[in-house]
């Protein structure tokens, strides 16, 4: 392998590695575990290249074969092969940002989701799927919500606000064979659409509730990060808004816009009715002094 020139040496010494390595994990869909691993090589960025696997599983407290696993989950045949490419980017002049070495992880966690709202805002320059979702929500009686593991409290979100315009919304966020039931129990009421929400890891039981729903007529409105996640084959329509994955878990701050963009298209479905029923609250809310602040002034 060549030896860096002085030049190349001046030229890293100006940039920040910890940028240079991050660009090796940049959109990879990593377990908590190997962000765990990913943030330990940033953070030691100056020394990762001499690290061995055993010693960046001690720095991260994970095992040694995490650290094999990691790397393997990143395309490398090995530890040694991604060790070379931190090498090479921490040498790789002009990827890191003029401004990178002024941030931290933190910051560049909340970066990553003001992208993630972008990507979003662009999406939704054709609003007709949300609309149309909307729509098929507005027409359930009840509607069914269903959100399992890390989507179920973003699908107790959903559901509070739609219950506020909607006259019967249940939400089922167990799985098991009484998700079955519910399901049943719904179709029997008369609900005709479904609101699920399929964030990763993706659970295996959500596809399994979605598969069952559509044998039983439902309409199926999905929220999930990507047009290609398991769930989207299952959907009658697929609204899709990315996670953010900068740290340990991920952060939902675009599909939670996305979920509340859902029930404004709700309220435009049936704008005289939603208002009715939000004018109900508003009135038993100040009646019942549910709040500190009982009136707001918005103008």
């Amino acid at each position: 392998m060549n030896q860096p020139s002085d030049a190349d040496s001046v030229a890293g010494a100006q940039q920040d590695p910890a940028a240079n390595i991050r660009t090796l994990f940049d959109g990879r869909r990593l377990t908590p575990v190997q962000r765990r691993i990913a943030r330990c090589l940033i953070q030691h960025a100056s020394e990762a290249d001499g690290l061995s696997s055993a010693q960046v599983g001690e720095l991260a407290a994970v095992s040694q074969p995490s650290v094999v696993r990691f790397a393997t989950a990143l395309g490398y045949q090995g530890y040694p092969e991604l060790r070379r490419a931190i090498r090479v980017a921490i040498r790789t002049a002009g990827i890191a940002p003029a401004d990178t070495d002024q941030r931290n992880a933190y910051q560049d966690a909340v970066a990553a989701e003001a992208k993630n709202l972008r990507s979003l805002e662009a999406r939704l320059s054709d609003p007709g799927e949300l609309l149309r979702a909307g729509t098929l929500a507005s027409r359930s009686r009840p509607l069914m919500v269903v959100g399992l593991r890390a989507s179920a409290p973003l699908a107790s979100y959903f559901a509070y606000f739609a219950a506020k315009v909607l006259a019967e919304v249940r939400i089922i966020d167990q799985a098991g064979t009484r998700l079955l039931d519910l399901l049943d129990q719904g179709r029997t009421a008369g609900a005709t659409a479904l609101v699920a929400f399929d964030l990763p890891r993706w659970p295996r039981e959500t596809t399994q509730a979605l598969g069952a729903a559509r044998a039983l007529g439902y309409c199926v409105v999905t929220i999930t990060d990507s047009m290609s996640s398991p769930a989207a084959e299952l959907s009658d329509v697929t609204l899709a808004a990315p996670v953010g994955t900068s740290l340990v878990y991920d952060s939902h701050a675009a599909p939670m816009v996305l979920t509340m963009a859902l029930v404004q298209a709700i309220c435009d479905a049936q704008p005289q009715s939603a208002q009715h029923r939000m004018e109900e609250f508003e009135e038993a809310a100040a009646e019942r002094r549910y709040f500190h602040i009982q009136d707001v002034d918005r103008r």
